[in-house]
């Protein structure tokens, strides 16, 4: 008989297992960048016109991951992720075989609820399930798998989808998600919901200036990096008059430094618990600003992608792990809140570099990045101190 996870030894299999369906999670969502072209010759349209359900996918994950958060709230945790799971896999089995591009969407947009649900309570499960003295090293190992999407998933589904057609892709992502499906089922202890909130919850969050502060820095951050990163092909290419396998290999280093960034944070959180924040936004600034002079040289650009992978990495676990310590009482909608704030910031970054490029072009994206970045940065530090919290 299954007891519950409060009452047996900590499985580190079931942390692993969580950090493997992030990696599908994540090679779903950005999946479609590389398929882009294939996708739209399958319906004769263009990949401009292809290219906002990647904007949907986003915007629902933004609003929708508090509604569905709230509406679950009671739902036993192994119930909840066997059901999320199942809709991704569904989801993808009816895309791998839509008639119409209305269907691609309709069923990333499922895709997209399940994501929501699933990144809302994945991180306070991995804590939940690790030793309280291993908290880090949960959080770690849960952004190792999106480490390693960004590195190997994304990369994989390009190359099947350029030998057996797009739609194999998805379908190779259901098999997977079947069998993590399973392992789920059997290695996850029942997981009641605890200290998950509810909607009356948000008006004490928000009575929180640190972690309300928290969001906005996260929001900020993730803008500035996404406002450079998103047309970072273009960059490379026309500003540092690089070739496309330059750029492939310069964003598989960016990938790569985010998956040594999770192997180490639980060090760096250790040793710097109080100005690791500080530090990673920082590092963000200096290689933003830096990008224009760094594509003078490959080799500079080199080691600008590997900090500014290591940073973002670094970033996105240690907000993670702080919205967990500033909301003990409302773990699961604090977290609903800052996936949506996060995913709000990757369409404005998307959004904000379209301008730049449009307006200025791509050699400013680095620049207006950095620059809101650096407004994050004082934030942080006014926050910090103002509040005697570390963010």
């Amino acid at each position: 008989m299954t007891t519950t996870a409060d009452a047996q030894p900590t499985s580190w299999i079931s942390v692993c297992t969580l950090a493997v369906a992030a990696f599908i999670f994540i090679t779903t969502e950005f999946a479609p960048v590389g398929l882009l072209s294939a996708i739209a010759s399958s319906f004769d349209m263009t990949p401009a016109q292809v290219g906002p359900m990647l904007t949907v996918y986003a915007w629902t994950v933004s609003l929708m991951s508090l509604p569905m958060m709230l509406l679950t709230r009671n739902v036993e945790r192994r119930l909840l992720l066997k059901v999320a799971i199942g809709t991704l896999i569904a989801s993808h089995i009816i895309l791998s075989l839509a008639p119409s591009f209305t269907i691609v969407v309709i069923s990333r947009i499922c895709i997209a609820l399940a994501h929501s649900v699933f990144w809302s309570i994945t991180a306070s499960l991995a804590v939940r399930l690790a030793p309280a003295a291993n908290h880090g090293r949960a959080l770690s190992i849960l952004a190792m798998g999106s480490s390693l999407a960004m590195v190997l998933g994304i990369p994989i589904g390009r190359l099947l989808g350029e030998g057996m057609g797009w739609r194999a892709t998805f379908v190779a992502i259901a098999l997977v998600a079947c069998l993590i499906w399973f392992l789920l089922a059997k290695k996850l202890p029942l997981l009641p919901s605890q200290n998950s909130g509810s909607l009356t919850s948000l008006p004490i969050l928000f009575k929180r200036p640190a972690l309300v502060s928290l969001y906005v820095i996260t929001a900020l951050v993730v803008t500035a990096n996404f406002t450079a990163y998103t047309y970072i092909e273009s960059f490379v290419q026309s500003v540092g008059g690089f070739s496309q396998s330059t750029t492939t290999w310069l964003l598989l280093l960016f990938g790569l430094a985010g998956l040594l960034g999770s192997i180490f944070f639980s060090v760096l959180h250790t040793r710097f618990p109080a100005t690791l924040t500080h530090i990673a936004i920082g590092c963000l600034c200096l290689c933003l600003g830096l990008m224009f002079w760094a594509s003078l040289s490959v080799y500079a650009l080199v080691a600008v992608f590997a900090v500014w992978g290591l940073a973002m990495l670094c970033f996105g676990v240690q907000m993670q792990s702080q919205v967990i310590r500033m909301a003990p009482d409302a773990t699961d909608v604090a977290t609903a809140l800052h996936s949506a704030i996060y995913n709000i910031g990757i369409g404005g970054g998307a959004l904000l570099g379209s301008i730049v490029v449009h307006h200025l072009g791509a050699a400013w994206v680095g620049f207006v990045g950095g620059l809101v970045a650096i407004i994050a940065l004082a934030i942080c530090w006014v926050t910090s101190r103002r509040y005697n919290s570390a963010i």
